[in-house]
């Protein structure tokens, strides 16, 4: 059977009807719907990108030595994780197309499980399906009874309700994992957006975090994209890192692939992970946007959850999703319903922080209107 034949309805799609509503608000829409970044792309990025534009041969599926070797130093300088060997790392184009061939890749199909959260972006499952497993949603490890998957996903800060994992459930994991020889993958892409209350200048723990494994990154693989910290998502510049024996595996089929990060990006990452000035910046914009969207909601009656980390506020009024973002498309505002990241999620809508300062004021106007 084809494989598109196994794959869900892309979920966005159905908010067609919403976007009109929210696009015929006089004042227009603010559309909150999507983590699309928003502002500029940091000079030192841009720079570095202009810098390598003459680039007739072929990039390194690997990535250069010196690209390795920064991240492994980002990973000891903003992560707690000093033992990243720069052999155990690999750029990829962006994190999303890794979820979703990860799978793949390491050889799964029919009769594998890949785990995954219970809540949590479509991706993971789709990834499963594209290999030909099982997708298993889960709350806890549990669920999974005497019959481990090969591949646990973890997402931390969590997509969408912006949960944060601790070290101690952390470390728990991955030693359920060593004991059944279970593969774990942690997606940590919004890690450096961190709200909880007295970590302003630390990120949010990693799998690689020596006190999540002690140093040992054996079956390991942390994921991490540029695409939000740095606003560089229309760069699709990402890396992987851990387990070097596994990003072997990784770097060997991709080499067959031509799934290679292109060069000027692979430049262009190299300088976002040496600077963590500008990701300071974009940090304290999105903090602004936070407290304001926040406070609207809170205002006007709502629940939030979690929304530790990341770019949303995970909120409720207590209704089934669909109508809340029904009665927001009429405010003109746009947000993505709580149904797209599994049913457990039916009664909570997703509010993104990417929108220019200006549009976030306008949200949190319509919403404390009435």
């Amino acid at each position: 059977m084809p494989v598109d034949r196994h794959l869900p309805d892309f979920p966005w799609d159905t908010l067609a009807q919403a976007k009109a509503v929210a696009n015929s608000h006089p004042d227009g829409i603010v559309d909150l719907s999507v983590g699309t970044p928003v502002d500029p792309t940091p000079q030192v990025v841009r720079d570095a990108l202009i810098t390598a534009a003459d680039a007739p041969g072929y990039p390194q599926v690997w990535g250069t030595p010196d690209l390795r070797e920064a991240i492994s130093a980002w990973f000891a300088r903003r992560r707690n994780a000093a033992g990243v060997d720069p052999d155990g790392v690999m750029p990829t184009i962006g994190s999303k197309e890794l979820v979703a061939w990860l799978p793949t890749i390491l050889g799964l199909g029919p009769g594998d499980a890949v785990g995954f959260p219970e809540i949590a972006y479509p991706t993971y499952d789709v990834g499963a399906r594209i290999a030909g497993a099982t997708p298993v949603p889960a709350q806890s490890t549990v669920q999974f009874g005497p019959r481990a998957p090969k591949l646990l996903w973890l997402n931390t800060p969590g997509n969408p309700h912006g949960q944060v994992l601790p070290i101690d459930h952390l470390a728990k994991v991955v030693r359920w994992a060593r004991e059944r020889g279970v593969i774990v993958a942690s997606d940590e892409c919004y890690a450096e957006l961190d709200w909880r209350d007295g970590v302003d200048d630390l990120t949010t723990p990693s799998i690689l975090d020596e006190r999540v494994c002690g140093g040992d990154h054996t079956g390991l693989l942390s994921v991490y994209s540029m695409s939000k910290q740095s606003n560089m998502a229309g760069y699709r510049a990402a890396f992987v890192a851990g387990d070097p024996a596994l990003v072997k595996r990784l770097v060997d089929f991709r080499k067959h692939a031509g799934m290679m990060a292109p060069w000027p990006v692979q430049r262009a990452l190299l300088a976002a992970v040496q600077d963590d000035e500008h990701v300071a910046i974009q940090k304290e914009r999105y903090r602004s946007r936070r407290n304001t969207l926040l406070g609207a909601l809170r205002e006007s009656g709502w629940r939030t959850d979690h929304s530790e980390a990341g770019l949303y506020l995970w909120a409720t009024k207590g209704q089934p999703c669909r109508t809340t973002v029904d009665e927001l498309a009429g405010k003109g505002i746009l947000v993505a319903p709580g149904d797209f990241y599994g049913a457990a999620a039916s009664a909570h809508v997703r509010v993104a922080l990417t929108a220019p300062d200006e549009r976030i004021e306008q949200a949190a106007a319509r919403l404390t209107a009435d």
